[in-house]
């Protein structure tokens, strides 16, 4: 098989799996993310297949995942952000906090808001309400959808004006 079939192979594979995951169906999709990584492995794959193990709770399998996206992308930020994701699921906050950091600065990343939102999760938690705001600024500033953030930076500033 070509790279050019390993790929195809590998995207109708990623295509399965994730439409798999919508529908609840977390051990299939495993497998066919599975199937797309052993045709031709890709950040996105690792970082998708670690995604739905945390749907089933496994933090740690989650985060092995996102390491090994990392290995095969250093650019792509989604697994930055999605470690520092589980981080905070564990109660692990201070350790969460570098791994925004690089999703913030990673070169290929469509979703620069979720980091600075997560971040400001971290600092509200330690009770740096300056540090939080300003993420929470950031991330909405970023995507004035992002309602989330909106929701963050209104309560604080009605907690602390």
């Amino acid at each position: 098989m070509s790279a050019d079939e390993s790929r195809q192979t590998a995207a109708e594979y990623f295509q399965k799996a994730y439409e798999l995951q919508v529908q609840g169906d977390y051990q299939q999709a495993i497998d066919f993310y599975t199937r797309s990584i052993e045709a031709f492995p890709t950040a996105e794959a690792y970082t998708f297949r670690g995604w739905t193990y945390s749907f089933l709770g496994d933090y740690d399998r989650a985060i092995s995942e996102c390491l090994q996206a990392i290995k095969v992308d250093p650019e792509f930020g989604n697994p930055y952000n999605d470690i520092g994701a589980y981080l905070i699921e564990q109660e692990k906050w201070d350790e969460a906090i570098p791994w925004f950091q690089k999703a913030m600065i990673a070169p290929r990343y469509e979703a620069r808001p979720y980091p600075y939102f997560n971040l400001g999760r971290v600092y509200e938690h330690q009770r740096n309400w300056t540090k939080s705001k300003e993420c929470y600024a950031m991330a909405y500033s970023l995507d004035k959808q992002y309602l989330a953030a909106l929701a963050g930076l209104r309560r604080l500033r009605a907690t602390f004006n």
